[in-house]
C-alpha cells in the first residue's frame, strides 16, 4: 500500500511530526532530529487516533528524546474509518455483560479480539514496509503498548521487531495465550496490579506462557489509568537497550 504524508508541523521540541495515509489508514509519524533514527511501533487501544493523540504524541516525543521515531496507524473500524458492525457488536455485547457484573465468556472475548488481531497485524506490517523506505527511518524496529493480543500476535509473525513493551490491560483470547509461547524477542510487560478492566490472574498467567527468555514485569498499585511516571521511564530504558 502507498503512504502518502497529508500534513506536517515542527513541534517546539524539534520534533517532526507528520500525518499521513496508508492506503486508506491513516497514521502519524515522529522523527527526531537524528537519521536514520530506530523506529518505535506506538500501539493504542481502538479509541480512534484523535480521542488517543495526546498519549500517543507524548509517547512519541519521549521516544525522540531518545533518539528514536515512532510512529502509529489508526485501527480497523476506529476513528475515521468505516464503520465495523461484527466489532461494534462485540463490544455492545461486552458492556451488557460487564454492567450486568456477569462474567465475561471466551466466546465474547475471542468475538471482540480475535477479528482484530487479524485485520491489524497485517496493516501494521504494511506500514512496516512503508516507513522502513523512509530515509529517515532505520532498523531496528520496537513495538509498545496498545492491545496486548494485537502485540504478541506481531511478536510472533514480524521478525522486524526486536524488542518489545506490552501493557497487561486488556482482555485476551485463549489463542493468544498459545502464540505468547512462540514469542521469543526480549519483553517489558507493564501490569497495574488493582486495573478495574483487567483480569489480574490472565495477566500473569499471560506473562508466564511468554517463551522470551528475557522478559520482566512491572507490576504498579493503581488503577488502569493510574500508572506512575517511572514506569515510563523504565519502558523508555528498556527500548534504549534494545533498539541502539
Amino acid at each position: 500500500m502507498p503512504l502518502h504524508f497529508t500534513s506536517e508541523q515542527r513541534l517546539d521540541d524539534g520534533v517532526l511530526e507528520r500525518a499521513f495515509t496508508l492506503g486508506e489508514i491513516p497514521g502519524i509519524l515522529w522523527t527526531p532530529a537524528s537519521a536514520p533514527a530506530p523506529l518505535v511501533l506506538l500501539g493504542h487501544p481502538p479509541l480512534g487516533l484523535h480521542k488517543m493523540y495526546p498519549r500517543l504524541v507524548a509517547r512519541a516525543r519521549r521516544a525522540a528524546a531518545d533518539g528514536f521515531a515512532a510512529a502509529t496507524i489508526e485501527l480497523p473500524g476506529s476513528g475515521d474509518r468505516p464503520r465495523w458492525a461484527a466489532a461494534e457488536q462485540a463490544r455492545a455485547n461486552l458492556r451488557q455483560v460487564m454492567e450486568a457484573g456477569e462474567p465475561v465468556s471466551d466466546e465474547i472475548v475471542d468475538a471482540l479480539i480475535l477479528p482484530l488481531v487479524d485485520k491489524a497485524v497485517p496493516e501494521w506490517q504494511a506500514a512496516l514496509d512503508a516507513l522502513l523506505s523512509l530515509p529517515e527511518i532505520g532498523g531496528p524496529v520496537g513495538y509498545s503498548g496498545g492491545v496486548i493480543s494485537i502485540g504478541v500476535r506481531l511478536a510472533v509473525v514480524e521478525p522486524r521487531i526486536v524488542a518489545a513493551g506490552f501493557f497487561a490491560g486488556s482482555f485476551v483470547p485463549r489463542a493468544i495465550f498459545e502464540e505468547a509461547r512462540q514469542v521469543t524477542i526480549p519483553l517489558h510487560v507493564l501490569l497495574q496490579w488493582d486495573d478495574e478492566g483487567n483480569d489480574r490472574q490472565a495477566a500473569l498467567a499471560l506473562f508466564d506462557a511468554f517463551g522470551s527468555k528475557e522478559k520482566s514485569l512491572h507490576a504498579n498499585m493503581g488503577g488502569h489509568t493510574g500508572v506512575p511516571q517511572f514506569a515510563g521511564d523504565a519502558a523508555a530504558q528498556f527500548f534504549t537497550r534494545h533498539l541502539k
